[in-house]
């Protein structure tokens, strides 16, 4: 992102109170209405998404930043205040694309630079973001980090993030430069450079977007530079930037329920995020539409046992197994409502290095990247990669249209031949120009061929800006050979992933997860898919029964209770009908005797033993696979034959305390989850004796 002088030339202020700020964010993503996202543990160094902050105020800040800082009193709490209000600029910014920025911390460094901070942008950036991978993440875990920082850049450059990088290790942060007294300026920065990790790309003119603040009102916070007055709002262009990339599987991490109690600031009542001590929070009184909380209170109204989560609907929870979040693409795991949470599980993945389901790939941070998606993206449909020939040749060349990136002194780097399909992409086929915008330009080389004839290869270059890195290099997680992906724009093995030694306990009926555990097929249980079950993961939730193994159940059930009521019928009538049947008159004596109050049946003791010991329920909530055992079948048939015919059911009243063979016990669960065991009464084994 670059400054513009607005209003008759006259650019603001740039000084501020700080040098360097970490900021770890958290972000809350719905881009349908009934769905809720959650982009956690950003780490900004400015931004927002489960936010922590750092902030430089040592002797080497930039002056006019240490003469702010000296008049404050060295107030490093002045300082938080200040970047509490950018994070909440951002929060307010994105709200109205359904996602929540959340500050979770605050961070001032205030005696060092814990990593390289200078005026070339590109080398901060790539400084910051290996000391977010090495330092940062193993000690907090977030989503993205940004980097506020005082120090000028060279040029008209304010902020820089790589694009499409949200929730990657390596990548998913920027940097941004606090150029103005007001805090929204920083804000506006850094809601552009976040936009940048979404995938968004600038509003160019050519790509018609449609903005509704005009330029005299600040235009649209993706424009590629930024005067005064500061844009606020997102274009149209933005939007579908957004939705593409989410739906290419960028932001695996922001499906997941925000960690509340690591929030920075304590707990509120209507900040919307459920807190502790709060039974739900549905924001102020004013925007709350939630019909199952309070606003004012955030408790739960009346009988309501939950108000918010995928798994909650009219203010119940939805049974366990029921569907909250479908698989979005090839390296993606389902979830399931797990029946005792309202929230629908953190989202998991295929293990990074997993091959692609029918593609010719490995997965990355749940995405499958492949050359040939790539071209499509930057040439459009019929492009293909090119051969390996056309990676090796131009990528050697270490300039501006054939590289592995740039290293640490900001210089393009040459590719070894091993790494060639790890640089530049080069493509065939496809459009005559690129199709991701007028910026971008077609670099087509000619590769003569010993045994005659040319090769075209064609390669891109776009100019996006000093903010973003070239978007025309292979993606990291792209399959650079059998066996090998490029990562840290090096082709390497995905056994450092160490996929195969984790799918490997997964018994050959599961994969394994990003979480490194079992997901399991159906009917088998987790963690290592050795025993029938529900299918699923310990982070998933259990995979939902088909309606053919649940309709039986209710088929049998229907026919049970049924035959259960002819038997009371036959019953409660036998002697009535043996009466009618063998008896024409009655004495005096026998009028008396039947006018008497029968004492309790063997049936009544029967029905209280039932409802006293939960026996038709424990024999029908096998937990494993819900299906109804022939042993129980049996053991319901010989009760009703009973009834009919003696109706004796004494031998059931008290049968014998001794254990049960494990060979009897249809229902004992053998699933490693926490779930209570189902114990099988001792009247199991005592079906024959009664039969």
């Amino acid at each position: 992102m670059k400054t513009a002088c607005l209003n008759g030339g006259k650019c603001p202020d740039v000084t501020m109170s700080h040098r360097h700020i970490v900021t770890l964010v958290q972000m809350i993503l719905s881009p349908v209405c009934s769905t809720v996202y959650y982009i956690h543990d950003l780490v900004l160094i400015s931004s927002t998404i489960n936010v922590f902050l750092c902030s430089l105020t040592s002797n080497n800040i930039h002056p006019g930043l240490r003469v702010q800082f000296q008049k404050q009193g060295k107030d490093v709490e002045r300082v938080k205040q200040r970047l509490a209000e950018i994070a909440n600029y951002v929060d307010k910014f994105y709200r109205v694309l359904n996602i929540r920025v959340a500050l979770v911390g605050l961070e001032v460094w205030s005696d060092s630079d814990k990593c390289p901070v200078t005026q070339d942008p590109f080398n901060t950036l790539h400084e910051f973001l290996d000391w977010r991978k090495v330092k940062l993440l193993p000690t907090k875990s977030h989503d993205n980090a940004q980097l506020i920082s005082g120090v000028y850049f060279q040029g008209t450059t304010i902020g820089m993030a790589p694009i499409m990088s949200m929730c990657t290790v390596e990548q998913s942060g920027g940097i941004v430069m606090d150029h103005s007294e007001n805090p929204l300026g920083a804000a506006v920065t850094l809601a552009h450079e976040l936009g940048h990790n979404f995938g968004m790309n600038h509003d160019t003119p050519e790509r018609g977007c449609g903005c509704r603040m005009t330029v005299d009102r600040g235009g649209c916070i993706m424009t590629p530079s930024t005067g005064y007055p500061f844009p606020t709002v997102f274009s149209t262009c933005s939007k579908k930037d957004l939705a593409a990339s989410l739906e290419k599987g960028v932001g695996m991490c922001l499906y997941n329920m925000p960690e509340v109690k690591v929030l920075y600031g304590g707990q509120k009542c209507g900040n919307g995020y459920v807190e502790e001590g709060e039974e739900c929070d549905c924001g102020e009184l004013e925007e709350c539409m939630n019909p199952c909380c309070n606003a004012t209170t955030c408790t739960l109204k009346g009988d309501a046992v939950c108000a918010h989560g995928q798994c909650c609907e009219d203010c119940r929870l939805k049974p366990a197994g029921t569907p909250c979040r479908e698989s979005s693409n090839s390296c993606d795991l389902p979830e399931f409502c797990t029946g005792a949470n309202p929230h629908c599980p953190a989202n998991v993945y295929l293990h990074d290095g997993h091959s692609c389901h029918k593609v010719d790939g490995y997965c990355y941070n749940g995405i499958c990247q492949t050359h040939e998606q790539q071209c499509i993206t930057l040439w459009g449909p019929g492009a293909k990669p090119a051969p390996g020939i056309c990676f090796e040749r131009v990528n050697s060349a270490g300039d501006p249209y054939g590289n592995c990136g740039k290293d640490s002194k900001g210089l393009f780097a040459k590719c070894e031949a091993r790494d060639a399909k790890c640089g530049k992409i080069q493509c065939q086929g496809g459009a005559n120009r690129p199709v991701i915008g007028t910026n971008a330009v077609s670099i087509e080389t000619n590769i003569p061929l010993q045994e005659g004839g040319r090769i075209l290869c064609r390669g891109t270059h776009v100019y996006l800006g000093d903010d973003m890195p070239d978007p025309g290099l292979v993606l990291a997680g792209t399959t650079c050979g059998e066996g090998m992906m490029c990562l840290n724009r090096q082709c390497q093995n995905v056994s450092v992933f160490g996929v195969h030694q984790c799918s490997g306990k997964c018994s050959e009926r599961g994969v394994c997860n990003n979480k490194k555990n079992c997901h399991c097929e159906e009917h088998w249980a987790p963690p290592f898919c050795e025993r029938a079950g529900f299918g699923g993961s310990l982070d998933s939730g259990p995979m939902r029964l088909s309606a053919d193994s649940r309709g039986v159940a209710v088929a049998i059930l229907a026919t049970l209770l049924s035959l259960m009521g002819a038997g009371f019928l036959v019953f409660l009538k036998r002697k009535t009908l043996v009466r009618l049947l063998f008896t024409n008159k009655k004495t005096t004596m026998d009028k008396l005797r039947y006018s008497r109050t029968p004492p309790p049946t063997p049936v009544f003791h029967f029905m209280f033993w039932i409802s006293r010991r939960n026996t038709f329920i424990e024999m029908l909530s096998c937990r494993d696979d819900y299906r109804v055992e022939i042993t129980q079948i049996l053991f319901l048939i010989c009760i009703m034959v009973q009834w009919s015919l003696s109706g004796d059911l004494m031998c059931l009243l008290d049968p014998p305390e001794q254990p049960v063979p494990a060979r009897l016990s249809p229902c004992t669960v053998h699933d490693a989850s926490p779930q209570p065991s189902l114990q099988v009464p001792a009247y199991t084994r005592w079906v024959s004796f009664c039969c």
